[in-house]
This record gives C-alpha cells, sequence and structure tokens, in this order.
C-alpha cells in the first residue's frame, strides 16, 4: 500500500519513487504487473499529472518499470534484491533521471567540467557581437513599451525569410514565427498536432528536451532507429505502419545526441513516407549554422508542405536571449502564432532586436566560419582521445557539438555519470536520450568542453579500475 505525505518535507516524487521501489523490491508489485495509468495514479493520490510523470520518468530510468506503447508502465524484471542499491540511496548523491538533467544543467551549472551539456562556452559564443548590438541599440533610444508583433520583431523574421531562400526554402516573412528559442517552438507544435495518447516518431537517441516534453504531453513514443547515415528505413517504415503515428519529429543535421547528419536519399524516403501515410515532419534544424557543408533540408525537398522547420540563434550568437524561430504552412503558422498568443503573448522584441543587431552588423559571417574550424579541430582532438582509451564512436562528424560512445568496460552510462559528478565532471548518460530510457553504455559528449585533461584521467581511471 502506498501512502503520500503532502505535509512532509520529502517531495511528493521521491515519496512516489522510493514508495513504488519499496513495493516491488517487497515482492508486492510483481514483474509484469501494470501500474496504475498516469491519469489514474494522480487522481488516486491527488497530485498533479506532471509529479506521476516524474516519478515514472525515473523509475523507467532506474529498471523498476517499463513503458509499452499504447499500453502503459509495467514492473521490469529486474535482477536480486540484494544486488540493488539501497531505496534511500536517491537522495544521497546524484541520481541521472530526466529531472535531474533539466534541473541541475539549467538551474545549477555548478559542475567544473560540464562535457555532456548541450551549449556551447561563452567564448566560443558571439559575444562581441551582441555587446555592438546593445551599444547601438541603447544609442538608437528605442521605444520598448508594448508587447511588439505577436510574430516578432518584423525586420529579423525578414532576415530569416532572407536566409532561407540561401537554403532554397521560398517562404513569405509572414510564415516565420520567433519563439522563445527552440524549446517555445518544438512545445508550440507538439501542443497544436498531438492529444494524449497520439502515436509520435521520434528519433532515437534523439533530443533529451523534447522527449520529456512529450512525454508529459501524453504521448506515446515510438523510438526510430539512429544510424551514422540517418536513420534505419526498415524500422521506420515498419513503425509507420504499426502504429500510424501523427507526427515525427527529427533532427537530420548533426543530430543531438549522436552528431549523425542523414542523406539525402534519406530524406526523400522519409518525405515519401509522410505523403503515403499522412503524417507531418517536424525538422529541428537547430545546428544550420554549426554546417559547414551546404546541404539539403527537409523543408528544401518539401517546401513546407508536411514540414515544419525550426531553428535558433542560441548555439551560435547566445541561449540567454532565448530567440528561436519556426517556419510553417501559412495556415499552420497562423494556429502557432494564436496559441503563442494565448500561451504567453509575444516574445521578447528586446532579445530579438539583439540578435537582429548582431546578425546585421558584419560580422556574423565571419564569426561563424571561425567556430565551425573551432569545432572542427575539438571534435579531431576529442574523437583521437576517446578512441585511445578504447571508446567506440558511432559516427565521426567532425563538425556540430557531439561525438556519442560508448566503452566496453562502462555498459551503464548512468552510473558512471553519477560516479562522474561527484568528481565535478557533468556527463551526458545515454539514457536521457532514448525513448524508453533503457540502461545503455552510450554517452554524449561535447566536444566544446571535453578539453580538461582532468576527464580523460577520470574515464582512464574507471576503465583501468573495470578492467
Amino acid at each position: 500500500m502506498l501512502t503520500l505525505l503532502p505535509q512532509s518535507a520529502i517531495p511528493l516524487v521521491t515519496q512516489i519513487v522510493d514508495g513504488l521501489r519499496r513495493l516491488i523490491d517487497e515482492g508486492a508489485l510483481r514483474a509484469g504487473t501494470k501500474v496504475p495509468s498516469i491519469r489514474q495514479f494522480a487522481h488516486a493520490h491527488e497530485v498533479s499529472v506532471f509529479t506521476v510523470v516524474e516519478s515514472y520518468d525515473r523509475l523507467v530510468a532506474l529498471g523498476y518499470l517499463v513503458s509499452r506503447p499504447h499500453s502503459g508502465f509495467f514492473v521490469r524484471k529486474r535482477a536480486a534484491v540484494e544486488n540493488r542499491e539501497p531505496a534511500g540511496a536517491a537522495r544521497a548523491g546524484y541520481r541521472f533521471d530526466s529531472a535531474w538533467y533539466l534541473r541541475k544543467i539549467f538551474e545549477n551549472r555548478h559542475l567544473t567540467m560540464k562535457a555532456g551539456c548541450g551549449w556551447l562556452p561563452s567564448d566560443w559564443l558571439f559575444e562581441d557581437g551582441v555587446r555592438r548590438s546593445l551599444r547601438a541599440l541603447a544609442a538608437d533610444n528605442v521605444d520598448l513599451g508594448g508587447y511588439g508583433d505577436p510574430k516578432g520583431f518584423p525586420p529579423l523574421r525578414e532576415f530569416i525569410r532572407d536566409a532561407m531562400a540561401e537554403q532554397e526554402i521560398a517562404i513569405a516573412a509572414e510564415q516565420v514565427l520567433l519563439t522563445q528559442g527552440s524549446s517555445q517552438a518544438l512545445d508550440l507544435v507538439a501542443r497544436r498536432l498531438i492529444r494524449a495518447g497520439d502515436a509520435v516518431l521520434v528519433d532515437d537517441p534523439g533530443y533529451a528536451n523534447l522527449l520529456f516534453s512529450l512525454r508529459f504531453a501524453g504521448a506515446q513514443l515510438v523510438g526510430v532507429p539512429r544510424t551514422p547515415q540517418g536513420y534505419d528505413l526498415p524500422a521506420l517504415e515498419r513503425l509507420i505502419v504499426e502504429h500510424r503515428p501523427k507526427v515525427f519529429f527529427t533532427q537530420p543535421r548533426l543530430q543531438s545526441p549522436t552528431g549523425s547528419t542523414a542523406q539525402l536519399a534519406h530524406l526523400h524516403r522519409v518525405l515519401q513516407l509522410a505523403e503515403k501515410h499522412d503524417f507531418l515532419v517536424v525538422e529541428n534544424d537547430l545546428y544550420v549554422d554549426l554546417d559547414p557543408e551546404p546541404r539539403p533540408s527537409l523543408a528544401s525537398l518539401d517546401q513546407l508542405s508536411r514540414v515544419v522547420y525550426v531553428g535558433s540563434y542560441s548555439k551560435t550568437i547566445s541561449p540567454n536571449l532565448r530567440v528561436g524561430y519556426l517556419v510553417a504552412h501559412p495556415d499552420l503558422l497562423e494556429d502557432l502564432a494564436q496559441l503563442k498568443m494565448i500561451s504567453g503573448l509575444t516574445s521578447s522584441e528586446f532579445s530579438e532586436r539583439l540578435v537582429y543587431g548582431a546578425l546585421t552588423e558584419g560580422r556574423w559571417r565571419k564569426h561563424l566560419k571561425a567556430l565551425r574550424e573551432r569545432l572542427a579541430e575539438a571534435h579531431q582532438r576529442v574523437a583521437g582521445r576517446l578512441a585511445k582509451l578504447g571508446f567506440e564512436l558511432f559516427t565521426e562528424p567532425k563538425a556540430g557539438m557531439f561525438l556519442w560512445a560508448r566503452h566496453p568496460a562502462l555498459p551503464d552510462a548512468a552510473e558512471l555519470s553519477n560516479q562522474a559528478a561527484e568528481s565535478d565532471i557533468l556527463l551526458g548518460p545515454g539514457h536521457l536520450f532514448t525513448a524508453d530510457m533503457a540502461p545503455t553504455g552510450w554517452m554524449r559528449f561535447n566536444v566544446a568542453y571535453c578539453g580538461d585533461e582532468r576527464l580523460f584521467a577520470f574515464l582512464g581511471h574507471r576503465i583501468r579500475t573495470l578492467l
């Protein structure tokens, strides 16, 4: 029997996780038993759906529950109780579940070596361009009263229209909606297109924040296996036929976490399947400005008939300014603009003006060129160091921010990440990036943060200890 104490100093999520772990450890909930649905549990215990989502996510990450599409959550078959961590240990140190990932990275950021994070160091970003833009904005004595244009600062939308034209995507400025980073763009699309219980295709592994958001929305995540060339196309077609998805959220270029880029033939096949089976594709092209090679996108091949295109300046100018955008078919774009107004009125025109000034002050392209070269050098250095330690690399993109790697002596990246955090190192354990959050040895490395020798000393020590 699980009893929650709302007045207790112990968070409700911790109470639920520890309580269900105890019931499973004691045999009160046997392997294969279906636990109450998220909404049933929330109603029965008078807690929020979000609290239950977070609790179940933790239990999946810890290996106590397994999520089955269209069926719910079930008790996972586990090893003997005496080999498990004590139930209270989750409060004693770091636990790399989705809640830890979001809170510790985006609230505290206190770990010195951020080898698993998802942003660039501040001195790699366009700080000088932002400062010059800020000085120009202050000198112009701009009137910043009111809420601004619902779709965002018009000159920046026109700039994006022209940038899209360079990528052979023909749009009007009215088809551009500025957002608070790509996260808001993806959230708006998800809320417009998805209802609880809908089957949604996602890259597997894929963008961790998106996966967490879709779980919270009640979507049934269907992972499409990622390959170094793009997608496992036979698996993709089989999953489409089986689950009849409404949307495919994907990141074809320099993908997080794998760094892979889908081949042109794969992009064509995705669009053929979308047309045949009548679903939309949301292309998260977050790292387009980090790509040294001009190449087609899903949006350029489709011209926004079935594709919604998402971009951001967080990775190249400043994540703190929170300026992203989405581009879509005019009818869908108007719905998304209305939803943006309902949920948060307008985005920050001040931030959008700052970004526009940085983009147009004359040094933007030079900054991108230098950034791409710096990342290429970091890729070569970090890939070499990981390979020397015996890591298997998923692919070697030589561009973008990430390497996806694993070592045969380190089968549980979550356990390694807990140990690393105690040594002031933030790693990116692979289960956070998977659709089912199953344990894995894969890890995400951000090459821009892997220059500290202590990182490789830690990894080498752990490998030697286990061999």
